[in-house]
């Protein structure tokens, strides 16, 4: 494996500590959805597509020093947060279309793309589909499944990929006691102190309003056909540099081997100290690896 260390990031970990208010939040009505999303600096475009269960909140720790040189977009994908919570849709290609067309809508084309857990596959699709307009794609603790071996796998180990699946008994059964079911994802990381109470009271609220939990598990039902499209987008291996970073304790060196199998120029690691949320538990570590992938060349 190949840790990521930091250089000095003493003007950075400063920088984090920007408040909540300072993020400004947008709306959009973009590919029949309306899109919530956060904007912060100038420069070229980052746009960071969170994972289950998170929302464009995962990002608070980075957004303000990204800010300092790039314009930092920060969506609530469909089903999640503030953005639209429709019956269907959420095979990850369309999630990607509503990327797409969002980031039209901003007037910007080529973009630095970065996405965590399902942001990761919906980041390969936006890729895949649209590979002049991505300059450099960020993939974080999670694997491009092309193996359907693989991916039973992936359901025999963690348990909510079946159990979100199943959305209609999973909500009567998580109805009521989102603290608790959402709480056992957040404290299993690396440092459990990566998540406040105010952070898990942030994910709680969205997760308990109507229709959110139900909305956001329906990411879990699309996985076989986000298998079959894994496995078509495949066919043509991305050319653009592709950065894949793992959690020390959760996908580790296993995201850059998945993503060597669907792109022709990769380099990545394992983040030291860490567990799923690089983000949350990792972010100056995260920022460190950031600027220099999109620094270089």
């Amino acid at each position: 494996m190949n840790p990521i260390r930091p250089r000095d990031t003493t003007a950075r970990r400063a920088s984090i500590r920007v408040m909540f208010s300072d993020f400004d939040h947008h709306m959009a009505f973009v590919n029949g959805q309306q899109i919530h999303y956060v904007r912060a600096g100038e420069g070229d475009p980052v746009v960071l597509l969170h994972g289950w269960p998170q929302t464009w909140y995962m990002w608070r720790k980075v957004i303000p020093a990204l800010a300092e040189k790039y314009t930092v977009i920060a969506p609530d994908l469909r089903g999640f947060g503030q953005s639209s919570k429709p019956l269907d849709g959420y095979d990850k290609r369309t999630v990607a279309a509503d990327i797409h067309a969002l980031v039209a809508s901003l007037g910007f084309e080529k973009i630095f793309l970065v996405g965590h857990d399902f942001g990761g596959p919906t980041a390969y699709a936006y890729a895949s589909a649209h590979p002049e307009d991505v300059r450099k794609l960020v993939i974080l603790d999670v694997a491009i499944t092309i193996d359907e071996a693989e991916q039973n796998e992936f359901y025999k180990r963690l348990f909510h990929l079946s159990f979100n699946a199943r959305p209609d008994i999973a909500i009567a059964l998580v109805t009521g006691r989102e603290r608790t079911f959402l709480t056992h994802f957040y404290r299993d990381c690396y440092n459990p102190g990566a998540f406040t109470l105010q952070d898990i009271d942030e994910y709680v609220a969205a997760f308990s309003a109507p229709g959110a939990m139900r909305a956001s598990m329906a990411h879990y039902g699309a996985l076989p056909t986000d298998l079959k499209h894994n496995q078509e987008n495949a066919k043509i291996k991305l050319e653009m540099p592709v950065l894949a970073l793992g959690g020390e304790i959760s996908f580790g060196a296993g995201v850059q081997a998945s993503l060597e199998h669907v792109a022709n120029n990769v380099e990545g690691g394992v983040i030291p100290g860490c567990a799923h949320w690089i983000a949350e538990e990792q972010p100056e570590r995260l920022l460190e690896a950031l600027f220099g992938f999109f620094s270089d060349g």
